[in-house]
């Protein structure tokens, strides 16, 4: 399926993080953050926020004389053994503690073959996951994760999509008019986070943001009950934040 012509941008900081663990892997008995932004040319600030995001997520450690090595996590990932496994256990403890941090349950969906597919969640009792009672793949239309997964499709990829699956009328908020609907996707900001107030299902609020890697479409969403609507907002925000780890996993 084809990508919208300028998707979704890239995220930077991912660019940026693969940067500074090809300088920390060229090193192997470690290498200091000053070699590391002669390396890289990050701003030291930058620098200082994408090393401890990447020590947070195990890609890194620091040792005791204050220079970086690689990681475990880069180590089970970048290296023989099941790396499918490895990434599945690394995706599943980098949601879980996303589950935890923004008070929802978090899920990874991804475009493939022409179907919405959820991939990866976490959910909880504080954090009940959407009960999927029409199913995901034919109600992307109504869904913060279908939405998000479109909007990185092309016009003629979208139109495949709807052809294929009509636009049902899911709850009194659920836009059913093609044309209306193909204009918000073509008019979504890549770095806003798209929204389902109510479409998919009533009590329940969604959000969701682009992970694209290469030419795989794919999306980090949470939901939450609409009692807790009031805090959508700020945690979609946070999602935002946290999804180049997410990227990351699934980049190297």
């Amino acid at each position: 399926m084809a990508l919208k012509p300028d998707p979704t941008a890239p995220f930077a900081s991912v660019q940026h993080a693969l940067r500074v663990l090809e300088a920390v892997s060229r090193h192997s008995g470690g290498v200091t953050d000053v070699e590391i932004a002669r390396h890289t040319h990050l701003p030291a600030t930058h620098l200082a926020q994408m090393l401890t995001m990447l020590r947070r997520e195990g890609y890194i450690e620091q040792v005791p004389d204050g220079s970086y090595v690689v990681g475990e996590s880069l180590l089970l990932l970048g290296t023989g053994g099941d790396r499918d496994q490895a990434l599945r256990d690394k995706l599943q403890i980098t949601l879980d503690d996303l589950r935890d941090s923004v008070g929802a349950a978090v899920y990874i969906s991804r475009y493939i073959d022409g179907e919405v597919k959820i991939l990866h969640y976490a959910d909880g009792p504080l954090a009940p996951k959407v009960n999927e009672w029409a199913e995901f793949r034919r109600t992307a239309h109504a869904s913060a994760v279908g939405k998000c997964l479109l909007a990185q499709l092309d016009h003629d990829g979208r139109k495949d999509h709807l052809a294929r699956h009509k636009t049902a009328r899911l709850t009194s908020r659920t836009i059913t008019n093609e044309k209306i609907l193909l204009h918000k996707l073509d008019s979504q900001p890549p770095t806003v986070p798209v929204l389902d107030l109510q479409e998919y299902a009533v009590g329940t609020v969604c959000a969701a943001v682009p992970i694209t890697a290469g030419a795989a479409v794919g999306c980090l969403a949470l939901s939450m009950p609409l009692e807790n609507a009031h805090r959508l907002r700020q945690a979609a925000d946070a999602l935002n934040r946290r999804a180049a780890p997410v990227l990351l996993s699934l980049a190297i």
